[in-house]
């Protein structure tokens, strides 16, 4: 076994995580990918989803020690204890995604919900892909619908949050609305509710309902005549009553185990200004009514979403109203380590300004991700790896990223950046003027770099170089360590060789960068990690200034880099 930690995984999981590396070496010239290995894994191994940590902990493990083979090692072991490589298969076009329940091609339905009471983020946009697979699959219909019945929490900065959003990610919608649009359809679903029978006026407090939801015991309002109730109604929606004084409860089941079909509110009061409607409505619905009802006017054949949604309740509330069934599917949330999605966790810190905002690239947003340099194909891409499940689990950020990684990586320009540099010069060394590729095989041009003897040196190297040893400045020459106190550089020729170390360096020419590096922001005690945001300072050559915001470059031998502003960059992987 080439992985032997345990992971408290069963052996059989570990050897086939092992053949997953191996394979993937086999394909790769001997270097596996982690994030391949996991996504392989996780797609042989479904039920293990929810332990995707530890699938990735020892995804990491078992390449980090098949990629220390040789290739005809790696081979011996593929055929020794796993019966080699089988045979290439043809890809059957299918998305990744299983076929939906009751789905007709042309005739499908689906919808986007945001609630605009916080930013998109990665939660939302795993789910909204799904969506739009199967829209795409089925060649159906999506809508872009916000769920904005409750003006307290809305705000036009966090519609346009799950717009930009959705676009950046390439999803295409049909059809576009707010739920606030429909107030008047609201009001006579609900009036209609109360006028035969099935909801009512309630004016108890709310200890006062939550103890008898609890008891399974009705209140006095349960039996008001419906001409009294359907009075209260009108005023309602007249404002004639303030917050608080009515709501308008449905009549469910008072014994139901489930607690949330207790007579739920289905209206209420909001003594609130709408940033879209403005003062014109005070009554609203609830989450559960609005979403039924609006389904109805959208066409919804198909839900998609994460299971914290109570969905026994809008079901009874179609009942109620006599419409037909959709169907449903739920599965829990896209969750990160140490980065939760719930705007519970994340406003917090953007209000205490433990972060820098939303869009703090270690913030869950798509605003963050964005500006951390993750592209839109590569959470497509980890959506249709690690697909959707009922069962609660925690994804690894390094699953994500080096999917991003592998589309980044024939992309995107190469640049010379020193960390924590340390200037030398060079005796002897000639003076060069060298036209180096931004990449070493696709065509990105190249740039021209003068250099007279003197660099800056990543101290980390020169810390490791010992006296009369030979390096090389990457694509330039060779040096001689002539000593090390004080330390002294030579120059010692041009010829390559196989086994000299090779060092990153930047001419006098270059210009000061700093790189922000983003890590977890809690950490498996679940608190908040306010070194979490590290800053790596540096030299980087004259080049990046071709760069523009938000391009994407790579630093050989630190990483992926997105430029964030001038001389300032966001590590992407």
């Amino acid at each position: 076994m080439v992985s032997d930690d345990g992971e408290g995984l069963p052996e059989e999981v570990l050897a086939l995580i092992e053949k997953a590396a191996l394979l993937n070496a086999a394909r790769h010239d001997g270097k596996a990918d982690v994030g391949a290995v996991i996504g392989r894994a996780l797609a042989e191994l479904p039920e293990y989803r929810a332990r995707s940590g530890e699938i990735a902990e020892a995804a990491k493990k078992a390449v980090r020690r098949v990629n220390e083979f040789a290739i005809e090692k790696q081979a011996a072991l593929l055929d020794e204890k796993h019966g080699g490589a089988p045979a290439e298969q043809q890809r059957s076009g299918r998305t990744g995604l299983p076929p939906l329940p009751n789905a007709v091609r042309g005739k499908a339905c689906f919808r986007l919900p945001p609630e605009p009471s916080g930013f998109m983020t990665i939660g939302h946009a795993m789910a909204w892909n799904v969506n739009y697979i199967y829209k795409q699959m089925y060649d159906g219909q999506l809508w872009l619908r916000f769920e904005d019945t409750n003006p307290r929490k809305v705000a036009p900065a966090y519609y346009e949050s799950f717009r930009k959003g959705t676009a950046w990610l390439g999803i295409q919608w049909d059809h576009e609305k707010n739920v606030s649009d429909d107030m008047e359809e609201m009001y006579s679903r609900g009036e209609g509710l109360v006028g035969k029978g099935l909801a009512y006026a309630c004016s108890c407090d709310m200890q006062k309902v939550k103890k008898l939801r609890f008891e399974g015991s009705a209140c006095e309002h349960r039996d008001a005549p419906v001409e009294a109730n359907l009075r209260i109604w009108g005023e309602l929606v007249s404002k004639k009553h303030k917050e608080g004084e009515f709501v308008i409860r449905l009549k469910g089941d008072m014994k139901n185990v489930n607690y949330s079909l207790r007579d739920p509110n289905i209206f209420r009061t909001i003594d609130r200004s709408h940033p879209l409607t403005g003062d014109r409505y005070s009554l609203w619905p609830t989450y559960h009514i609005a979403n039924v009802i609006e389904d109805e006017i959208c066409g919804v054949t198909h839900i998609l979403r994460s299971s914290e949604f109570q969905m026994d309740l809008q079901q009874m509330i179609r009942d109620l109203l006599g419409l037909g069934r959709v169907d449903v599917i739920q599965f829990s949330r896209y969750n990160f380590k140490g980065t939760p999605v719930s705007k519970r966790l994340l406003r917090p810190l953007v209000e205490s300004k433990a972060v820098s905002g939303w869009d703090d690239p270690r913030m869950p947003t798509v605003e963050g991700v964005m500006r951390r340099g993750v592209v839109p194909q590569a959470i497509r891409d980890f959506t249709m790896q690690v697909g959707y499940s009922s069962a609660e689990h925690e994804f690894d950020w390094s699953m994500l990223l080096s999917l991003n990684r592998k589309l980044l990586d024939p992309v995107s320009r190469r640049m010379f950046f020193v960390p924590d540099p340390v200037e030398v010069s060079v005796e002897g060394a000639p003076e060069r003027t060298v036209k180096v590729p931004f990449h070493p095989q696709a065509d990105l041009g190249f740039r021209t770099i003068e250099t007279r003897g003197v660099f800056r040196l990543p101290s980390s190297d020169v810390a490791k170089v010992a006296e009369g040893s030979v390096f090389r400045l990457m694509d330039l020459y060779n040096v001689r360590v002539e000593s090390r106190a004080p330390f002294r550089l030579s120059y010692a020729g041009d010829g390559l060789t196989q086994e000299s170390r090779k060092v990153q360096w930047v001419a006098e020419a270059g210009s000061g960068a700093k790189v922000l590096v983003p890590g977890p922001l809690f950490d498996e005690k679940g608190e908040f990690q306010r070194d979490s945001l590290k800053v790596v300072v540096g030299v980087c050559e004259d080049s990046l200034s071709s760069a523009k915001a938000g391009e994407i470059v790579q630093f050989p031998r630190f990483g992926f880099c997105r430029l964030d502003a001038p001389g300032t960059l966001v590590m992407s992987c």
